[in-house]
């Protein structure tokens, strides 16, 4: 999907279409774009663009909030049109995934079809205003880079006899995987084109590298199906705030920090996980970051956590003394499965606190399930700042499709 965040934003908000549109976290000039239209894209307005900088690019830029819950809704909705039409093998990220085409769709005049079939299904049933781009490729690595050469709504076609024709004249950094570090890393050894990588031994180039992923970027190149690695299993739950400047207090911080615990915690019963450590960190409006960490009996209960997060928060704040803070994040590491529980409870040394740490528990899976049936905020501790998002905590990242759940946390 092209620009997918503006696009749906021009498809819900009808009066936004054919304008230049960013899409930001916050309401104020000092946030930056997270998304951009293409109309404002012929402005310069692109991702990252500071809001104050790209109102000088663009006077009349039109901005919204994120609406995250929104943005996972159509995800799940092209899902299920591409899903008509072909099977999905990965979802690569909340505006992309790759097909592997059955035997019967490879020959090159049904593949095409079927993307423009495919194109056609998103226009029809998701949205008009969305925008999107098709690679054909004998592997997804090249499908994914066919898919950027041309946008929006492009369709580029990469075979084995016109490689070395479209990929040659290609920047280093226009490959996934290689940012500007690599491509550093990649000219210290010599290798500054595309041709001088294909000329490169794969053993070379993994020396190169430094890893056996550029051993795998070699063969990809080629059109080689390499399989990619398994998925690590889940390391950790958080969730992270940046604060609305009405919240920039730090009563009003702590308070949203409290709540993106309660929901990090709501996600861990979820997945039957505990935790062994809680990190918080915060950034103050200048920019500063500061960050405390405590290793704890593995827990999941909310009133456990709680008390945990007022010690870790309230240290933190008497140490570093912030004015106005930008930003909280709440972190859980070390996770386990909550088979364990049982035996964790044991591991307490009173009576006392292993009948606190059960009822706690028991309190929380009840609060759970009264705010499943009627909505994440009926039941919770204490009082949390509405958000101009209208929910806090879950957001889209790069690597994490959020749970339509999670909104409702």
């Amino acid at each position: 999907m092209n620009s997918f965040f503006a696009s749906v934003e021009q498809q819900e908000q009808p009066h936004l279409a054919g304008k230049p549109v960013a899409v930001v976290p916050s309401m104020t000039e000092h946030t930056c774009a997270i998304a951009a239209s293409y109309e404002a894209k012929a402005f310069g307005v692109k991702t990252g663009t500071i809001i104050r900088d790209a109102l000088e690019l663009c006077p009349h830029l039109n901005c919204v909030p994120a609406r995250h819950d929104v943005y996972v809704d159509y995800h799940g909705r092209i899902l299920a049109e591409a899903d008509k039409h072909t099977r999905i093998t990965k979802v690569w990220s909340i505006d992309e995934f790759s097909s592997r085409l059955w035997p019967c769709d490879q020959p090159m005049d049904k593949a095409v079809a079927l993307a423009e079939k495919l194109r056609q299904g998103l226009f029809d049933n998701v949205g008009i205003a969305l925008k999107c781009s098709i690679g054909l490729a004998p592997n997804s690595y090249l499908a994914k880079v066919a898919a950027d050469m041309k946008k929006p709504n492009g369709l580029t076609i990469l075979t084995h006899d016109n490689l070395k024709e479209k990929l040659f004249p290609m920047r280093l950094t226009d490959f996934p995987g290689i940012g500007a570090n690599m491509e550093k890393r990649l000219n210290r050894a010599g290798i500054w084109t595309v041709e001088q990588i294909w000329n490169c031994s794969p053993k070379e180039f993994r020396k190169i590298w430094g890893s056996v992923d550029g051993e795998k970027l070699w063969y990809r190149l080629r059109g080689e199906d390499v399989p990619d690695r398994p998925e690590n299993p889940k390391v950790m739950i958080g969730h992270s705030r940046v604060l609305d400047p009405q919240h920039r207090d730090i009563e009003s911080a702590k308070q949203i920090g409290r709540r993106l615990l309660l929901k990090a915690a709501q996600r861990l019963r979820r997945y039957e996980l505990l935790t062994n450590q809680i990190s918080l960190s915060i950034r103050t409006t200048d920019d500063l970051k500061y960050g405390v960490a405590e290793t704890c009996p593995a827990l999941d209960d909310n009133l456990g956590l709680i008390q945990l997060y007022t010690k870790l928060w309230d240290g933190l704040i008497r140490q570093t003394k912030p004015y106005r803070l930008k930003k909280v994040s709440v972190t859980f590491d070390k996770l386990q499965s909550a088979d364990h529980v049982t035996d964790n409870l044991i591991d307490f040394s009173d009576a006392k606190t292993r009948a606190f740490r059960e009822k706690s528990r028991a309190l929380s899976l009840s609060m759970d399930g009264l705010n499943r049936k009627y909505g994440g905020d009926k039941l919770s501790f204490g009082a949390s700042p509405k958000t101009m998002a209208g929910f806090v905590g879950t957001k889209i990242a790069f690597s994490r499709i959020p749970d339509i759940a999670e909104f409702h946390e």
